[in-house]
């Protein structure tokens, strides 16, 4: 999604931040409702995504486990990782190590249906 006349700009990475973009349409289109419900937590997220996509994992930031341990991306089969930002909220995305990115794929205030089972 190509950015346009009133959208909000993005911060540059620096130093060793990593890029963070938006892997789906989706994802794209739910991020600033996303932002609405959660902005402080989604901010912290979104800073976390830039400097340490994979921190220590703990309740409310982990890898997520089998058919959604991994997903494909531009012909590479990259990492699934999740945020819990709020109660329902939550952020997926996949760090590639090749092209120093961070590539959202899900960000919604929403629970992910696909976790429900």
């Amino acid at each position: 999604m190509s950015p346009k006349r009133l959208d909000h700009v993005a911060p540059p990475s620096v130093g060793n931040e990593w890029h963070v973009r938006f892997g789906t349409s989706d994802a794209a289109s739910d991020w600033n409702d996303h932002c609405e419900h959660a902005r402080t937590n989604t901010r912290q997220a979104f800073d976390l995504m830039r400097t340490n996509p994979r921190p220590p994992q703990d309740e409310n930031h982990y890898r997520l486990r089998g058919d959604l341990a991994t997903r494909e991306l531009r012909g590479k089969t990259l990492e699934r990782w999740q945020i819990k930002v709020s109660s329902g909220g939550r952020i997926w995305y996949l760090p590639d190590d090749d092209d120093h990115t961070v590539w959202v794929v899900y960000a919604s205030p929403a629970h992910p249906k696909p976790t429900d089972t």
